[in-house]
């Protein structure tokens, strides 16, 4: 019997010798860290993996690891992921995008991506805004928001990334920070385990073009009143001094102060594993809504059987029954004919 030792891999090793041509103080720059320390960790040899991207500045992100990868074109690394995950199913596919690249032009890609399940990991960075083009409005811009291309406001309401991904009944669905890096390593390696499409939206500061886009969720000072941390089978509670819970009410979500007959047991307890997206669904809005908290962590991990599995079955199945395929015979059957 022959035993493969996998090597020992370091966060070097997963690092390129391209400059990094991110601006100085970008979000990226923390992804791209979090990323490079979390993989040699998975126990996967390095030829294994492949980064996949679209257009955009989170598009140089397969310059900057030392694997394979694949710079696409604009909105398109999910279509050019699934082949390529379909073709090579023992492949860890990853793509990077951006909130313009993945929501916008590859808005219709993204979406059957995840509705078939395919084993693909999505790091969604969002800042707002189009930073690449030198700052106009993006798909998630908040409405009425002043751009170089909305000088009077965006007339927009703006996609709610998660919201999207669970209403394509994608089977993990998560969000962190650019700068909170052991919950973002953590996330990523979640999403690493998951046998299914992965979708994870990174809250990401533009500082030249979008500065302060999420400023209300990272600042120290107001953080800890501004989001809840998701962990399963644990009580929606947030808050600097966890005064604060999220139980239902009918059927809306509702903040209430904990205390004076309202404790832990009112409150709903965090189910990632729910089958139905309606509850994910309900998390994913809580932002929208003034005084209720962002949830960061993992929104929903369910089991769903794989794209490529189904594909790989499909064809066992048809060349047990007609054999294997003659491409040539392919080519040449049905209405044929000749250019001269």
């Amino acid at each position: 019997m022959t035993t493969t030792t996998l090597p020992v891999y370091t966060k070097k090793d997963f690092q390129t010798d391209q400059e990094v041509r991110w601006c100085p103080g970008c979000g990226d720059y923390a992804i791209l860290s979090a990323v490079q320390s979390v993989f040699p960790e998975l126990g996967i040899p390095r030829e294994k993996f492949v980064i996949v991207s679209g257009i955009g500045c989170s598009s140089r992100f397969p310059y900057y690891m030392n694997t394979y990868g694949f710079h696409s074109i604009h909105g398109r690394a999910p279509a050019v992921a699934t082949g390529l995950k379909i073709a090579h199913p023992e492949l860890e596919v990853w793509v990077a995008t951006g909130d313009g690249d993945s929501l916008s032009i590859g808005g219709n890609h993204t979406i059957h991506m995840l509705r078939r399940n395919v084993g693909i990991k999505v790091l969604m960075f969002n800042n707002r805004i189009y930073g690449l083009t030198k700052g106009q409005y993006s798909p998630t811009s908040e409405f009425g928001k002043k751009t170089k291309s909305t000088p009077y406001g965006s007339p927009d309401r703006p996609f709610h990334p998660l919201s999207l991904a669970l209403g394509a009944d994608a089977t993990f669905v998560a969000r962190s920070v650019d700068v909170f890096q052991p919950h973002l390593k953590a996330t990523v390696k979640r999403a690493a385990a998951h046998k299914g499409a992965a979708f994870i939206e990174i809250l990401q500061n533009c500082n030249i073009f979008n500065d302060g886009a999420w400023e209300s969720v990272t600042e120290k000072e107001v953080r800890e009143d501004h989001i809840i941390a998701l962990e399963h089978g644990k009580p929606l509670i947030f808050g600097k001094n966890k005064d604060k819970g999220i139980r239902m009410n009918g059927l809306e979500l509702e903040v209430v102060p904990l205390g004076n007959g309202v404790g832990e047991k009112h409150l709903i307890v965090h189910d990632e594993k729910n089958e139905n997206p309606a509850y994910a669904f309900l998390l994913s809005r809580m932002d929208a809504t003034p005084g209720f908290p962002t949830p960061i962590g993992v929104l929903r991990a369910v089991e769903g059987v794989r794209y490529e599995d189904r594909i790989a079955e499909q064809i066992r199945e048809v060349t047990a029954k007609r054999g294997k395929g003659d491409l040539a015979k392919l080519l040449q059957q049905g209405d044929t004919w000749e250019v001269k």
